[in-house]
């Protein structure tokens, strides 16, 4: 990878014995903060997760890269072992670097991480990251929220920490409180997921996107509707990683795919919510 020089400003050092949590983003190398560059440039061990995309390792050609990923239904590091590794790194005298995709604060256990690193006497800067959720579905085209939309998104998990759905979830009260609903890890159990939804009022034919390997050459994007997902996926093959945006702001694909028409398709509808007007400016 070509060399860059970030310019002049009064970066933070990465210290031996100092464990930096950041954000890697939603996929695409070219969604890292500069404090991720700066991060990767320095440490001595970068510890990633599943999500980190292999070009974003290149930054860190000095360091040791050590694969911590959770996959679904796959064999995986357990939690606490990560966490205590990274003590043990740290105590080591080693620059470490903890890399998770999205935002580590994000239903990404970094704040489980942080606690125990603190709780161990060890020093850590937490370096924020573009979130899937927000970002993932903005590169798809869908806006999380639009003035002429809704006025609020709710963002949920589809696993606890079993692997099920979470029973602390008041899907009724979700479903009638946020016009948006942003699901993260919710392939699984779709199923059970879109019949809380419906049996709490949603409408059958609601807009869902469903979007995979978000921001990535591989992204992909199913258009569908609350009813109709479950047999949606399965037609369309569709694995995860996948983020599931359930309302209207899926219509907005239909005006804002900007990779559709840098690809030389026009816009499906310039009024997909039906209104009869342009938006006004603010």
């Amino acid at each position: 990878m070509e060399q860059i020089t970030l310019p002049d400003h009064a970066w933070p050092t990465l210290k031996p014995g100092w464990v930096w949590l950041c954000g890697a983003g939603p996929g695409d190398p070219g969604l890292l903060t500069l404090h991720a560059v700066n991060a990767l440039r320095q440490a001595d061990v970068v510890i990633y997760d599943a999500l980190v995309q292999e070009d974003i390792l290149q930054w860190a050609p000095q360091a040791e890269h050590i694969y911590a990923g959770k996959r679904g239904g796959k064999p995986s590091a357990k939690q606490r072992d990560i966490s205590l590794r990274l003590v043990d790194l740290a105590r080591a005298g080693k620059r470490v670097l903890r890399l998770k995709g999205g935002d580590p604060f994000v239903f990404g256990r970094g704040g489980e991480e942080a606690q125990t690193l603190v709780q161990h006497g060890i020093p850590i800067r937490i370096i924020p990251g573009i979130s899937a959720g927000i970002g993932g579905l903005a590169y798809a085209g869908i806006p999380v929220t639009h003035r002429d939309v809704n006025q609020s998104v709710t963002f949920v998990t589809g696993h606890d920490q079993s692997g099920q759905t979470p029973g602390s979830l008041d899907w009724a009260s979700i479903s009638k409180g946020s016009q948006v609903i942003v699901i993260y890890m919710g392939m699984k159990h779709i199923a059970q997921i879109a019949g809380h939804l419906l049996n709490a009022g949603r409408p059958a034919s609601e807009p869902v996107a469903v979007v995979t390997t978000a921001t990535t050459d591989d992204q992909t994007v199913l258009e569908t509707t609350l009813g109709t997902i479950v047999d949606d996926i399965d037609k369309a093959q569709l694995e995860p990683p996948a983020i599931i945006c359930v309302g209207q702001s899926v219509l907005m694909r239909h005006v804002l795919d900007w990779q559709g028409m840098s690809a030389g398709q026009p816009p499906r509808n310039l009024d997909p919510l039906g209104r009869g007007r342009p938006a006004e400016s603010a």
